[in-house]
């Protein structure tokens, strides 16, 4: 069972991911997996996380937000991971993802190509996502903000990271934001 499918289990009671490939397009990444990972071991065991470019950070952030979607725990330990220097998460990011999910644990879903409001925001498989940088994204030394699309928003969403040495970490994300409310949630769809 999938983590789409456990989030699926847990929200009507309330994977070790293969990147296939990952190919530049003008100003874009995209990143595809035959699963997400659902453990820190099986995060640490794909080829992004050597974490050498800002595409590979914020591509294993996404997948870590879906596990802490399904599995706080777990979740919590990807992100310490990928935070690097920047320490663990605070008592205060902690509270702020609690209430993030709290309602919409379907957000970081809808980052995966082919979830929108209509199919509750289930992901194609394989798993793809994409990011994008425009002129502004690597605007600061050491810095990268780049762009990611949301099947239930009209605007993409960021992700910060931050370089060290030769590899990049999560600094700040503006992804686990509202969204249109998936069809079986939405009384008027």
């Amino acid at each position: 069972m999938g983590l789409f499918d456990k989030l699926q289990a847990q929200n009507q009671s309330q994977t070790q991911a293969q990147p296939q490939t990952e190919k530049a397009q003008e100003g874009s990444f995209t990143f595809t997996f035959s699963q997400l990972p659902e453990t820190l071991e099986q995060l640490k065991a794909l080829p992004e996380a050597a974490l050498t470019t800002p595409y590979m950070t914020a591509a294993l952030a996404i997948c870590a937000f879906c596990c802490y979607a399904v599995d706080k725990e777990n979740g919590e330990e990807m992100l310490n991971f990928l935070r690097g220097p920047k320490g663990p998460l605070s008592p205060y990011d902690k509270q702020f993802f609690k209430d993030r999910f709290l309602d919409n644990p379907y957000v970081p879903f809808s980052y995966f190509e082919g979830a929108v409001p209509g199919n509750n925001y289930r992901p194609n498989e394989p798993y793809k996502i994409t990011f994008y940088s425009d002129p502004y994204s690597f605007g600061q030394e050491g810095y990268a903000k780049l762009n990611v699309a949301s099947g239930g928003a009209d605007s993409p969403r960021q992700i910060q990271l931050r370089r060290k040495g030769n590899q990049w970490f999560l600094w700040e994300q503006y992804i686990l934001v509202g969204i249109r409310t998936p069809a079986s949630k939405d009384p008027w769809a």
